[in-house]
C-alpha cells in the first residue's frame, strides 16, 4: 500500500502545482520503498477551491496580526 508522507503547494508558471512523497508498506507492514516523489498540476476546480481555501485559512488565523 502506498502511504502518503508529505506533500507542498507550489506556484509555477503552469499554474498550481502539488507534489508530494509517499512510501510503500507490504501487508505484512514491511517497508518496500521510501521517498518516492510525484507532483501534478491542479485543473480540477474542486481541488482548485481547497487548495484556496487552505490559503485563506493560513492568511486569516496564522499571518494575521
Amino acid at each position: 500500500m502506498k502511504k502518503l508522507t508529505s506533500f507542498t503547494h507550489l506556484k509555477t508558471g503552469e499554474g498550481d502545482r502539488i507534489a508530494y512523497t509517499f512510501s510503500e508498506v507490504d501487508e505484512k507492514g514491511n517497508l518496500v520503498s521510501q521517498q518516492n516523489k510525484g507532483n501534478f498540476i491542479v485543473v480540477d476546480e474542486m481541488l482548485q477551491g481547497h487548495v484556496q481555501a487552505i490559503m485563506d485559512y493560513i492568511k486569516t488565523n496564522r499571518l494575521a496580526e
